[in-house]
């Protein structure tokens, strides 16, 4: 799961895909107001565009999660080596990244002839958020992201990201009940946020919906689509320096997570 992009909120701010008043709903440090605001959050996302099926489906039931809030106080930004963290994350997967590219290799031809963005890369960041899919979070994305959105810590940034959710939700992409992932609400394979699965997913397998929990041709396709939005230069290295590891930047902004992205992806070339 990937932590860094919550961390690093600037790196969200591209994604954004809405463009909220401020909201009325009361912020709280404890979960003793957290009913009221999500009352006063059902009207706002309403007036939104959220319709009350997606409202009943989505909210119904969802309750403040003290342990969302623990993980939130207690995370750190990174302190390990750039050599310490390619060893503890990347050197143990090398093989597997080999495997996965030669396994999805016309999938993989596909997506770099059409997006422009070297198979590697997707290989390595599918590798380093989860495991190629292997652990996608064990969240209620709803759930976290109603009760960050509910903290005053930064409020109004996840209530952003909780009315993106409930758009997913209600443009028939993941039903609310599929909606597992990271506790930052974190979604699919290459943990997109939901505002920057708005505005990047895409239907890469041909079903109509974009599934980046399911669909592996939808999650490859659309981490190819996100980095050609920020500028990946078809072809071109992506080594440290270069205008391509300057968009692999927009996918993290830890730079231990920069370079190994860029080393793995050579690793496995």
């Amino acid at each position: 799961m990937n932590y860094r992009k919550i961390a690093y909120v600037p790196i969200l701010a591209a994604g954004l895909m809405f463009a909220l008043p401020a909201s009325a709903a009361p912020c709280g440090n404890t979960g003793a107001g957290f009913n009221n605001f999500l009352k006063i959050y059902r009207s706002e996302a309403a007036a939104q565009g959220i319709n009350k099926r997606t409202l009943n489906a989505a909210l119904k039931g969802v309750t403040y999660d003290k342990r969302i809030i623990r993980i939130d106080r207690s995370h750190k930004s990174f302190k390990k080596t750039f050599d310490q963290f390619y060893q503890l994350r990347a050197a143990g997967i090398i093989g597997r990244a080999k495997s996965r590219l030669k396994s999805n290799r016309r999938l993989l031809a596909r997506i770099e002839k059409k997006y422009g963005v070297a198979k590697e890369v997707i290989v390595a960041i599918w590798g380093l958020e989860t495991g190629f899919g292997g652990f996608l979070g064990k969240s209620s994305i709803v759930r976290s992201l109603a009760t960050l959105a509910y903290d005053c810590r930064r409020g109004p940034f996840f209530t952003n990201e909780l009315t993106a959710a409930l758009t997913i939700i209600q443009r028939g992409d993941i039903p609310a009940s599929k909606m597992i992932g990271g506790p930052f609400g974190e979604i699919g394979q290459t943990q997109f946020l939901a505002s920057s699965y708005i505005k990047y997913a895409v239907d890469g397998d041909g079903d109509g919906r974009r599934d980046l929990i399911r669909s592996k041709a939808d999650v490859l396709a659309s981490t190819a689509n996100y980095l050609r939005a920020f500028g990946w230069k078809r072809g071109a290295s992506w080594d440290p320096g270069t205008a391509n590891f300057n968009v692999i930047k927009q996918w993290n902004k830890a730079g231990v997570y920069q370079k190994t992205i860029a080393k793995m992806a050579n690793a496995i070339k």
